[in-house]
């Protein structure tokens, strides 16, 4: 795991046009990235990967995105796929795939608050 300085200002430049309240966290050699208090995405090796369930997870698999895969290509996948590299440059477009993968984080938050 490796995260560029120039590539994490990128994406927290770019969220931080798309979504409220973003910032980021140095973690595990990567950076998790967080609107307010809820954990939504990751960079990893200079790659942005979003939060998944069933409700959105089918709009990575239709552009052929990869989940993350933290122990190489035979490792277990995680609930994180890599956000296609086309919407990094335009916060627009990055928007609602930033607000899902929030939206499934709260999910989440609450299901274990249960």
């Amino acid at each position: 795991m490796s995260v560029s300085a120039s590539f994490r200002t990128f994406i927290v430049d770019q969220l931080g046009r798309a979504v409220p309240r973003i910032r980021a966290r140095s973690m595990f050699g990567g950076v998790g990235i967080y609107s307010g208090d809820l954990f939504f995405g990751l960079i990893d090796d200079d790659t942005l990967y979003f939060k998944v369930d069933d409700s959105n997870r089918s709009d990575y698999t239709a552009r052929k995105m990869e989940p993350f895969r933290p122990y190489g290509e035979d490792g277990e996948t995680m609930g994180y796929y890599e956000v296609p590299a086309d919407l990094l440059e335009d916060p627009e477009t990055l928007r609602p795939w930033a607000e899902k993968a929030i939206a499934v984080a709260g999910r989440k938050r609450k299901a274990k608050r249960r």
